[in-house]
Formats: structure tokens, C-alpha cells, sequence
């Protein structure tokens, strides 16, 4: 660890790295594995039966989901970035040695939300190590009970 990030070099750790987040916080989880460049999303160029990158190297892309609340999913795509949605807010372009740390902040009760009175909305924000933080935009009708007891 570098600064209190994990270094995750492939999918598959960083996937060994949020099962054991799970287990730390007595969540239920569900992986779902996308290997090859014919079944990961973002390799909609690869020609048919091309399974293999340019390189020579599988793609290997994951879906993993959380159990209880809040709800969260992780999308780990082979480029080292992830989707990670919380409560139907979905945080995009996250590098894969930050989802540890910020799955830490959602499930430690680090993460909240700020509340905006003019012009009224709601970010979801996240710290993360070294002093950053992530922050999301959140619309009105998207907060969920969850959500609504983040508020700040």
C-alpha cells in the first residue's frame, strides 16, 4: 500500500480485494466475469471470435454486486477504471486503486450528503485518501432513504 491505496494491477485483484471488503462488512456479494475482448462492453470493435486484444491478452472485465443496504455495484472494466453505483448514483471514470478506499468510505458511513438550499441540490461526496474526495451530483428524486440520511 502507497499512501493508504491498494495497488491493483488486474482485474481479478482488485475483485480478490472487494470480496474481502465483504467479508469485513458481512455483505452478501455476487461477481459476474466478462472475459475476452468479444464479451467485455467496451471492446464493441473486436471482430467476430476475436477474443484476445491487439497484444495478445485476455480483457477481463467484472460486475460485482453487494448485498444490503446501501445498494451498491461495481463495474471493473480492463482499461483500470470502474463504475461504482450507489443508491442508482452512479460515479464514473474511479481508478481501480481508488474502489477499495471508496467502497470503505460508503460502507464505513464516511460518505454523506450536501444538501444546497440556492440553487437547491444534492451532491454525493466520498472521501478518499490523501485529502480528495469524490462528488456526485444527486437529483432530487433520486434520493433514497439511504441517501436522504446522509444529509448534510
Amino acid at each position: 500500500m502507497i499512501g493508504g491505496m491498494e495497488q491493483l494491477p488486474t482485474t481479478q485483484a482488485a475483485v480478490t480485494a472487494l470480496r474481502a471488503i465483504a467479508a469485513d462488512y458481512a455483505l452478501d456479494i455476487d461477481v459476474t466475469d466478462d472475459i475476452g475482448a468479444d464479451q467485455t462492453s467496451r471492446r464493441s470493435a473486436a471482430g467476430v471470435g476475436v477474443t484476445t486484444d491487439a497484444d495478445g491478452s485476455l480483457p477481463h472485465e467484472a460486475f460485482v454486486e453487494f448485498g444490503g443496504v446501501p445498494r451498491v455495484s461495481v463495474r471493473l472494466f480492463p482499461e483500470g477504471d470502474a463504475l461504482i453505483t450507489v443508491e442508482n448514483v452512479e460515479c464514473t471514470d474511479i481508478p481501480r486503486d481508488d474502489v477499495p478506499a471508496f467502497l470503505r468510505s460508503v460502507f464505513g458511513g464516511l460518505a454523506f450528503v450536501k444538501g444546497r438550499r440556492f440553487p437547491p441540490g444534492y451532491r454525493l461526496i466520498v472521501p478518499l485518501p490523501g485529502d480528495r474526495t469524490h462528488k456526485e451530483f444527486v437529483t432530487m428524486i433520486l434520493l433514497t432513504p439511504w441517501l436522504s440520511s446522509r444529509v448534510r
